[in-house]
């Protein structure tokens, strides 16, 4: 393939992409959606004018930490540790509930295996997939209705946060164990030892970052070197922890998010991220979406996937809100807002096509179910609040 030909590919990417995604916005859908779509439609698929590549592929790889590092920027370490208890048990069970039925629904549908199988790794990521929430359409639907500040609001928000840390711990450890040289024991050794060290060394990176800001705020220089920070600890978590480097890069964005510049670092970081990296990751998915081995059992299986997808999270969490002391309405409505999944479930789908846990057969699955929760949380949300507004006469 001739140097140039990656011009190309560029070129129809980023317009396709950004195209479908002003599509979706205007259709009330998140635009990672029209991403995806447009990824499907110049991939193989369909017209097959784009083909995936070396390069497409760590282009995406870059475009995948850059995410993750925001959503680290993004978090509310302050938010997340008044929070307690609570929304910790929430997101436990909102990880939790959806791992074991995504893992028995594989099963089911593809036989029982004993641990250690290569089916059994291949189930249990299944279940992982499931276990990701995707917190902004709900914070966007939340902040529409007027209940983003209330308890619930509060309770979903923190939950979700918690719930991609644990999400992505459990992602680490089911990539360590399909290692064949690895064992149960030195993957929890290496992942304690990880955010050991990332808290220790994070305490002191931060410190350095703290005095750069004060002394200069707002200056390209800081961004710059928190994109440095950010790859480094990408690099060191995949090369001598073992762990997934996205989880150095949302490590990374959890250190630097209570910097007075923040919120400046993390636009920096959304030019080319949105520009660029962020079309092309997204772009790249429907570009190794199949269909070829697309039949009534992977039809099932797919269907299956989305409707077990969003009740274990309605389930898990609920209940769990439930024994906490919410009453019904408010149980089922955090239920439902842990239920959306977005760029966390595609990190992760596309985590295990790498190593070899998937297949893109079943990317399938996880854009439909990202479909389908992306439509449903904002309605069924609505729906909800609008029934006890009434109820209460108001």
């Amino acid at each position: 393939m001739e140097a140039y030909e990656i011009l190309k590919d560029l070129a129809i990417i980023i317009f396709f992409a950004k195209t479908f995604g002003i599509i979706a916005r205007k259709c009330k859908a998140p635009q990672v959606v029209g991403q995806i779509i447009a990824g499907l439609l110049i991939g193989p698929c369909v017209l097959g004018w784009v083909q995936q590549t070396d390069f497409i592929t760590q282009m995406a790889e870059v475009g995948v930490i850059l995410l993750m590092f925001s959503a680290g920027l993004d978090t509310d370490l302050k938010e997340l540790i008044k929070t307690g208890p609570i929304a910790f048990l929430i997101a436990c069970a909102g990880v939790l509930v959806p791992l074991v039925l995504g893992t028995i629904l594989y099963m089911v549908f593809y036989g029982f295996a004993p641990w250690g199988d290569e089916a059994f790794y291949k189930a249990v990521f299944i279940g992982t997939i499931m276990t990701a929430t995707s917190v902004s359409i709900t914070v966007a639907s939340l902040q529409e209705l007027g209940k983003i500040k209330t308890k619930v609001g509060t309770t979903i928000v923190s939950a979700a946060i918690i719930d991609d840390v644990i999400g992505i711990i459990v992602l680490t450890f089911v990539i360590g164990f399909k290692n064949p040289d690895s064992n149960p024991a030195m993957v929890l050794i290496k992942t304690v030892v990880f955010f050991i060290v990332a808290i220790i060394g994070g305490f002191l990176v931060y410190k350095t970052f703290y005095f750069l800001d004060e002394r200069y705020p707002h200056t390209r220089r800081i961004p710059i070197v928190s994109l440095a920070f950010c790859f480094a600890l990408s690099y060191i978590a995949e090369k001598y922890f073992g762990i997934a480097d996205i989880t150095g890069a949302y490590v990374a964005g959890i250190v630097l998010c209570n910097l007075s510049d923040t919120q400046y670092i993390e636009r920096k970081m959304d030019v080319s991220s949105y520009m660029i990296f962020g079309p092309v990751f997204f772009a790249s998915i429907g570009l190794k979406t199949s269909f070829d081995g697309m039949n009534s059992k992977l039809f099932a299986f797919c269907i299956a996937f989305v409707i077990v997808a969003l009740l274990s999270k309605i389930v898990g969490c609920g209940l769990v809100s439930k024994l906490c002391k919410y009453n019904f309405s408010d149980s089922v409505k955090i239920g439902v807002g842990m239920m959306t999944r977005g760029e966390v479930a595609l990190i992760v789908a596309q985590k295990g096509l790498s190593v070899g846990l998937l297949t893109a057969d079943y990317f399938t699955a996880v854009i439909l179910l990202i479909l389908v929760s992306s439509i449903s949380t904002p309605i069924i949300l609505k729906f909800l609040y609008t029934k006890d507004a009434k109820s209460a006469g108001i």
